[in-house]
Parts: structure tokens; sequence; C-alpha cells
């Protein structure tokens, strides 16, 4: 059953439904199925709409992950010339199959109870699926792979949405940075463009590139865990400093076990 949502937080949640409708992210559904919605309110001012799908996960088969790390641009060899890119909205840019979208519905309360609730269901990825992640990666992987073949002397990386791309002239960076846009825009996906970066200190999964030095980035170690949601972010910036320290996934074992509780908490 949907949550209760009164006042400000269910007029919001209206507006946020049709954003979504006008883009094409969900489609008004008539399925059985029908797991919670809530509203995060941003710091910007903004509402972000997001759906338990705890229920649906749990009997989901997993497809698990296909990068077993984040990819260490410290091997980009010495000036060589960069662009960091960041793909707009992912998951929202990569359809499910008609048959697979029945599962991912939602109900809306109305205002006054003045007519039924308007029931919905996504046709893009959604956020909070945990298959999400791994589909995003293999759709990106292949709109890539061809970049690769045809320009074997880069150095392309990428993770999720976030893309690093090394040339060895400035020249070929733009002629492979405009093939590689090409290329993404065939498979639906598109460029942030106002967060490409392109010129140095350029910022890539934690770590600050400069024309030959790279360096992590400033880390903040929250160490006062006081709810498993301060531990799940304690862990997440433990497990990206693994690599540079050393720690074997087994070290952390211990603690990754505390994570079988309520993530409400």
């Amino acid at each position: 059953d949907q949550w209760p949502l009164k006042g400000e937080w269910l007029e919001q949640a209206h507006e946020l439904v049709q954003e979504l409708l006008q883009l094409g992210h969900i489609v008004p559904s008539t399925s059985p199925w029908n797991t919670p919605i809530f509203l995060i309110p941003k710091k910007s001012g903004k509402w972000r709409l997001l759906q338990d799908l705890r229920a649906i996960n749990a009997v989901m088969a997993p497809m698990g992950a296909l990068q077993l790390g984040t990819p260490n641009p410290t091997m980009i060899l010495d000036s060589w010339h960069l662009k960091v890119i960041d793909l707009k909205d992912c998951f929202f840019t990569i359809h499910l199959h008609p048959e697979d979208c029945v599962p991912f519905a939602f109900s809306v309360p109305v205002i006054n109870n003045d007519r039924p609730m308007q029931w919905f269901h996504w046709v893009v990825l959604p956020q909070g699926m945990k298959n999400s992640p791994t589909l995003c990666q293999i759709v990106v992987s292949e709109a890539l792979s061809n970049i690769c073949k045809t320009y074997d002397s880069i150095m392309l990386y990428h993770y999720m949405d976030d893309i690093l791309l090394a040339v060895e002239t400035e020249s070929s960076l733009s002629q492979v940075f405009d093939s590689l846009v090409a290329k993404l825009q065939r498979y639906g996906l598109q460029i942030a463009t106002e967060k490409v970066q392109s010129l140095p200190p350029w910022r890539y999964l934690g770590w600050k590139l400069l024309d030959s030095h790279v360096y992590p980035q400033s880390i903040r170690l929250a160490t006062t865990v006081s709810t498993l949601n301060d531990l799940q972010k304690l862990l997440r910036t433990i497990n990206w400093l693994r690599p540079l320290l050393g720690i074997t996934t087994h070290e952390l074992s211990p603690l990754f076990s505390l994570l079988k509780g309520n993530p409400e908490l």
C-alpha cells in the first residue's frame, strides 16, 4: 500500500508525476503490482521521487556487478589530453522491455479523494531496481565498444555513467570526442554538456587529475555511526579507499556483515 502523502508532499508528488509523464519515463497503468513511492527534498529546493522496490528486488534474480571496482586513472600516459564526460540521466534513457514494465507500478493518491487513485508504471530503468546499474553498464559498454575498435590508440575508461577519454594529441581528442558523442546518441544516451570537463584539474571518480600528476580528491571519513544509513555511507567511502590502502575484501567482511539489517534505520 502507498504510504500517506499529505499537503505539500502530495502536491509535489503530482507535479513530479506530470513531469515524468511528459518525459515519457512512466505511463498510465492497470498493473496488479503496486509498491510505495516517497519524496526527498533536495538542497536546491527541488524534489526527487523514488519508489520502494525492495519487494520487487526480493523476487528478482540478481545480475551481479560487471566491474569489480573503479578504473584507476594513474594508468594514463603523461601529458595526454583528456575529457571527462558525464551521461545525463542514464537510467532514464534505457527502456525496459514492454513485458518487464508491469512490476514497476505505483499509485498516487488524489487530493481530497475526489476521484480514484492514479496508477502508473515505469518504461525506463527505475532507480532503486537492483539490476538497473548492471543494465546501465551493459548498454554504455556496448555503445563505447566500437570507439575503442576504431581508435585503438586511445584510452577510454567508464564506470556507470562516468567516462574518461584520453588521447595523445589535442587534434585527435576533438575527432574522437565527436565520434563518441555520435555513437552514444545512436544508443539513446545523452551527454550532460554542462558537466564535460576539458581543462585541468579534471575530477573523475574521486581522483583529481593534472597534466602530469594524479591525486585523490579530499575525502571526509565520518566515523560517528549511529544508524545503518551512517554505516552504509562509511563503508562506501572505505570501499573506494580500499585499493589505495591495500585493504582486502576479507578484512572488511566483518563490517559489511553489519549491513544485514533494516535499511530504514
